[in-house]
């Protein structure tokens, strides 16, 4: 397999982080923000199959309008046409791979979901430890970039051993060290939320940090809502307390 010196590089990063003690959601975001670069993609979304509930939880996503994916967790995922087809392969997907691309276009979970922030080439990844789900990975293009080919499909399969071992790790040191509901610390904040809280802290809005971080605001508000949720808290002004604690 031909790798572009950009490429090892990008890897190299990839297999570095994969390496590292993170938590579950972090190591699912670093990951995702390492693969539209590697990728060549434009929106990243990760969550975990609950078989139980029968309901994908646990959202990270980079890129993609929360408002949207709220509607996906309420409605969408059940009349999803592509991912438990996806889900099935276990391995790297594309999504025109189990249906073509104009078949998909006509369907209302394109028209009213996915083109809505402009995925239009997807691929996915689904973790699985024997018959338990870990974690998956969904990476989408918009229309101008073309679709994804086997060379990123190979990437893709390529990183799957480490992610697997990077979320089990996570999942041991989170099952090792369970903490009631609201009881996080500022600590356990990733990198890039504390990056967002301390700008909140400064009196930021959520479109001067999505300027300073160079994200988009929907992914601003993706990362308050995981800090509101982390530490237990509903307004903006309780993050200055624990910043200060």
């Amino acid at each position: 397999m031909y790798l572009t010196g950009s490429e090892q590089q990008a890897l190299r990063g990839v297999f570095t982080l994969l390496a590292q003690e993170r938590g579950e959601s972090d190591v699912r975001e670093r990951l995702g923000w390492a693969l539209l670069d590697l990728l060549h993609a434009d929106q990243f979304a990760s969550f975990v199959w609950n078989a139980e509930s029968g309901r994908f939880d646990g959202r990270v996503a980079l890129n993609m309008d929360p408002a949207n994916l709220d509607r996906y967790g309420e409605w969408h995922q059940h009349h999803d046409p592509i991912t438990f087809v996806l889900q099935s392969h276990r391995r790297a997907t594309r999504v025109t791979d189990v249906m073509p691309q104009r078949e998909l276009m006509q369907t209302e979970f394109f028209t009213d979901f996915l083109s809505r922030d402009g995925l239009h080439w997807g691929m996915n990844l689904h973790a699985f430890e024997g018959s338990r789900a870990l974690g998956d990975l969904r990476i989408w293009r918009r229309k101008g970039r073309g679709d994804f080919g086997e060379h990123e499909k190979a990437l893709l399969d390529l990183i799957e051993p480490a992610f697997i071992g990077a979320l089990q790790r996570a999942q041991r040191t989170a099952a090792a060290v369970r903490m009631p509901a609201g009881t996080a610390s500022w600590d356990d904040l990733s990198a890039r939320e504390q990056e967002v809280a301390r700008a909140v802290c400064e009196g930021l809005t959520d479109k001067e940090i999505a300027r300073r971080m160079a994200v988009s605001v929907p992914t601003v508000r993706t990362y308050l809502r995981r800090i509101f949720d982390k530490l237990g808290i509903e307004r903006r002004s309780a993050l200055a307390g624990l910043a200060q604690r």
